[in-house]
């Protein structure tokens, strides 16, 4: 196959992946309307970091192994559950501001850098889904007799979309004719973000349990 057409299925697919709801979506919409672009961004670059993490086992074959050994992988999704739980709960404690200057001072106690951008490699990274979307993406569309140096081109591009699609979403979301909104109402939505925090956690474990239980 040549490298265009794959590219190009592989930039589709990998399109309506990134663009659907899930934890990514949820911690960059949490970072941006909590702590401000600056925090989303960083969150950003780090979900594009945790994509070439993908990638690399996928391309050295651990990424079999994570699929075909069942505690190994019931592991790796107890994980990602925790950490979203640890996340929900510091959502779901927001309080309201009571003054425009608490406002004010809330966003200026923005995180460190490094630790939106922890947050965001440690929520992509641990994700079970992406971790079986990578490995239907190179078992499936990409061809076994793709050159090496191919795939690593189209591990670039995924991890760079990512990182981009994600930043574009803080710029919007941060955007000054919502900010003032944003900014008074914000810890509403740092309240969904908790409860859609909450289920995803939920629906990995159900889903891991689930099936070894053969529901």
């Amino acid at each position: 196959m040549s490298f265009w057409p794959e590219f190009l299925i592989i930039a589709s697919v990998h399109l309506l992946a990134v663009a659907s709801p899930g934890p990514d979506f949820a911690i960059v919409l949490r970072y941006a309307v909590r702590f401000g672009r600056r925090a989303a961004v960083y969150a950003s670059l780090g979900i594009g970091l945790a994509i070439l993490l993908h990638v690399t086992y996928s391309l050295v074959g651990i990424g079999v192994l994570i699929k075909t050994t069942p505690w190994l992988f019931q592991l790796l999704t107890v994980l990602a559950a925790c950490y979203l739980l640890y996340l929900a709960q510091g959502a779901l404690r927001t309080k309201a501001p009571v003054t425009a200057d608490a406002i004010a001072l809330e966003q200026q106690a923005r995180p460190a850098g490094l630790k939106a951008f922890s947050a965001g490699f440690i929520t992509n990274g641990l994700n079970p889904k992406a971790t079986l979307f990578f490995l239907s993406l190179f078992a499936v569309v990409i061809s076994a007799d793709t050159p090496f140096s191919y795939k690593l081109i189209y591990g670039l591009y995924m991890a760079v979309a990512t990182a981009a699609w994600f930043c574009l979403l803080s710029f919007v979301l941060t955007n000054s004719k919502i900010r003032g909104f944003l900014l008074l109402k914000g810890y509403w939505f740092d309240r969904v973000m908790g409860v859609l925090l909450l289920a995803l956690a939920a629906q990995l474990l159900f889903s891991s349990f689930g099936n070894n239980a053969g529901i």
